[in-house]
């Protein structure tokens, strides 16, 4: 009968107890065998966890110290030249180094972080691998043996999980002498023998079934690609292990048959973005393979309708019989851990929603719904499906007729400024009076423990909200003197008041739930808590404008206004799942638009409304993007069209693959785009050449993901290098990101070389 098993589970804890323990280490107040016990700990709690809900055939090797992506680098040694070991194997200074760079005083003048980017269409962050064009591959890491140990010292039934050949190798970039002419799919002859030593260690230890994760199977692959799969699992498999191929996040289309007729045993297909290859499969999939039918949303926080999934999945019993596996739609990384953690949310609302522990049980429940259809347990379960459900149609909290009529009203000219860009940057120059490439900062400063604190006296009643507001007033104040003292063009108020840039916002937005505990990983120790949009949007208040003002009366420079811009505020938050992404977002543009309006009012000159997370709202099938990529820059325009031509609108956009998408970040139109480009070294830049991007750019000059403090001499070099490729009067200084995660000393170092690397260029352009 239909076995329940797991792609994944959150890695980082209900408490967040790895990110605490990362961060101690890091900070030298936990040492190497306390961080790996707290990893030990939180393996055996999050397999005893899944067991207890009723997977039957748990995963290892889903833990990681930092990211998955990055775990297997380390696997394969696929370690870059700055950070391999003189003596000995990698260890875990090695990882975080990878991850984090490297400081001078460790390191030769330091080495720069690896590039970091989005994982396919998620807000989850990875390490990009660094080939070399004569790059060797070997076993250089024992982690997942030693889970696999762990896991089965503890007597449980496990699969491990490993990322793909072909998808490891399409994650990675080719770097250094000869990468320009050098296709990384070559590298797949080498890669391979270590993936048979994997399967036969594996083997070994008495590892039966292996997932392997090859989600590029739902993209439009080159054809060599393709053929590259037949010929890497053709060579593995004379392994006896037994192997499941994991897809998810879309579906398989034009690469379904190729999938289907690969030497595994069995196929995993998410059947929550693409419902349509359920009937599709069954024709196509061999008589002796297994197929695994993801049926519980693995990116979303909403209750399974159980009773719209049974009637396919006895369907699919019927034909499958003992080859039917059944699991959420992809790895449970992406949700919080446990809902039972969450006593104070709203019992109506409590009852629609479901975190990792709760999805793992309606994966066991539906297998168990299979095998005994009449368990008194399963009616039950399936009756409170159901009213949950109802409830939830039938509420009045979620549809507003007065949100439903404002969107009714919009129209084409509310999605565009009044005049072109040309026009526009004359009257914003002659108004701001800025100097040639304007150093600016991209938003948050550190997040001080005093900052904290406040927030949190606050929340307990401890402060009154006088004494709140005075507490971050003085935070303000001070952020506004450091930027002035360090020759800064373009200050920001540094957002003390805000605990995350999506979460400040949805504080103060109709329809927004929150949770207290619903943290999910989105790279190495950082954590956001996604709030919940269950109904309709609706701005009822201000909701910076007071801080903004105080900021600009603090200062005679410019102080430019921040937002989250309407596509960010839908990715980063779990989004309804009974209207569309599209509407979701208008409501979002329309509650936005009119803060922005009020700034203006206010004689705020510059406002930035960040879309970090434009590029992953993509869909990953060509086909499917250009409708998404119309709507979304719809939405930012129409939050930002509303201000006359002298108000200057920015934007900000990070760690993702923007090249396919410059006319649509062009079509949103903004004055000013400030966008990642340290890690990569400038090469997105050459995107930008190429497609003649039309409007102002600040490409970040560092990381603010690592520690170092690069020196004004690097940044000068990136800043010489985007000059080459855009006119300097059309470039902006600036950092990768914002920079709350980082301490004030830092901080200070780094833009104070960064305002130096600016004037020494506008010497040299002058």
């Amino acid at each position: 009968m239909a076995l329940a098993h797991n792609l994944g589970f959150p890695r980082i804890g209900a408490d967040r107890e790895l990110k605490k323990a990362l961060e101690a280490h890091w900070h030298g107040e936990l040492d190497e065998a306390g961080l790996r016990a707290v990893g030990r700990e939180l393996r055996a709690t999050h397999w005893q966890l899944q067991q207890e809900a009723g997977i039957e055939l748990l995963p290892v090797g889903d833990f990681a110290w930092y990211d998955q992506v990055l775990t297997h680098s380390l696997m394969f040694g696929v370690i870059p030249q700055r950070f391999r070991p003189q003596h000995g194997a990698p260890s875990l200074d090695t990882l975080f180094s990878m991850a984090r760079g490297t400081a001078a005083d460790r390191c030769c003048g330091g080495a720069h972080a690896q590039e970091m980017t989005k994982w396919f269409d998620s807000n989850y962050h990875y390490l990009v691998p660094e080939f070399s064009v004569d790059q060797q591959f070997q076993l250089s890491w024992p982690q997942l043996f030693e889970e696999v140990d762990e896991a089965l010292a503890l007597g449980h039934q496990i699969k491990p999980v490993i990322i793909g050949p072909l998808t490891y190798l399409w994650l990675g970039k080719v770097k250094g002498a000869g990468a320009e002419a050098f296709d990384k799919l070559e590298l797949l002859e080498r890669l391979l023998p270590v993936y048979g030593e994997i399967l036969q260690r594996l083997a070994e230890q008495g590892v039966q079934w292996l997932q392997i994760d090859e989600p590029i199977l739902a993209l439009d692959l080159p054809q060599a690609w393709k053929s590259a799969f037949e010929r890497a699992y053709n060579l593995l498999q004379w392994s006896p292990l037994k192997k499941l191929l994991t897809t998810y996040f879309a579906g398989l289309e034009d690469n379904l048959g190729l999938a289907a007729g690969l030497p595994v045993d069995g196929l995993h297909i998410d059947l929550v973005r693409a419902p349509e290859q359920y009937p599709q499969i069954l024709d196509r999939l061999p008589a002796y393979k297994v197929l695994s039918l993801g049926v519980v949303d693995g990116r979303n926080i909403w209750r399974s309708d159980l009773d719209q999934l049974l009637p396919l999945l006895q369907d699919a019993q019927q034909r499958l019989g003992e080859r039917l596996w059944l699991a959420p739609s992809c790895s449970l990384l992406h949700c919080p851990v446990d809902l039972a953690r969450e006593p104070q949310l709203d019992t109506e609302l409590r009852s629609w929603l479901a975190f990792a522990v709760q999805k793992c049980a309606e994966v066991a429940l539906l297998a168990t719904a299979l095998k005994q259809p009449q368990d008194a347990d399963v009616q039950t379960a399936l009756a409170a499906s159901r009213a949950a459900r109802l409830s939830r149609r039938l509420s009045p909290r979620i549809h507003k007729p007065q949100v439903q009529a404002r969107l009714a009203a919009i129209s084409a000219r509310d999605t565009q400024r009044q005049s072109p860009f040309a026009q526009r940057i004359v009257q914003q120059r002659a108004l701001l009076q800025l100097p040639p490439l304007p150093t600016t900062s991209i938003g948050s400063f550190p997040q001080t423990a005093a900052i904290r604190q406040a927030r949190q006296a606050f929340k307990q009643g401890k402060l009154s909200a006088a004494e709140y507001a005075e507490a971050m007033q003085g935070q303000i104040r001070h952020a506004v003197q450091v930027q002035e003292r360090l020759g800064l063009d373009v200050l920001v108020h540094g957002e003390a008041e805000r605990n995350d840039m999506v979460e400040y916002f949805a504080e103060q937005l109709d329809g927004y739930a929150f949770t207290r505990f619903g943290w999910v990983q989105s790279y190495g120790s950082r954590c956001v808590k996604p709030a919940i949009i269950y109904g309709d949007i609706s701005r009822p208040k201000a909701m910076t404008l007071e801080w903004i003002t105080f900021a600009q009366s603090c200062t005679d420079k410019i102080i430019k206004g921040m937002l989250t811009g309407p596509v960010t505020m839908l990715m980063w938050s779990f989004a309804r799942d009974d209207i569309s992404r599209e509407q979701q977002a208008q409501q979002l543009a329309l509650a936005i638009r009119d803060e922005v309006l009020e700034l203006e009012a206010a004689g705020i000159k510059i406002i930035q409304i960040d879309e970090a997370a434009f590029r992953e709202g993509m869909p990953l099938r060509h086909a499917q993007q250009s409708a998404y990529l119309a709507w979304a820059s719809a939405a930012f325009r129409l939050c930002a069209s509303g201000v006359g031509d002298a108000t200057q609108i920015h934007t900000h956009m990070c760690y993702s693959e923007f090249n396919a998408v410059l006319d649509s970040i062009a079509a949103m139109d903004a004055d000013v785009i400030t966008i990642e480009t340290s890690r990569s070294d400038m090469q997105l830049l050459k995107a930008f050449e190429a497609f003649d991007y039309p409007n102002d750019i600040g490409p970040g000059v560092y990381d603010i993901h690592s520690p170092r403090v690069p020196d004004s001499a690097e940044m000068l070099k990136l800043l010489r290098k985007a000059v080459q490729l855009i006119p300097a009067e059309r470039l902006w200084v600036n950092p990768d990101c914002g920079l709350k995660t980082r301490g004030w000393p830092e901080t200070e170092a780094a833009l104070l070389n960064m305002v130096a690397a600016a004037k020494q260029l506008r010497a040299e352009l002058a």
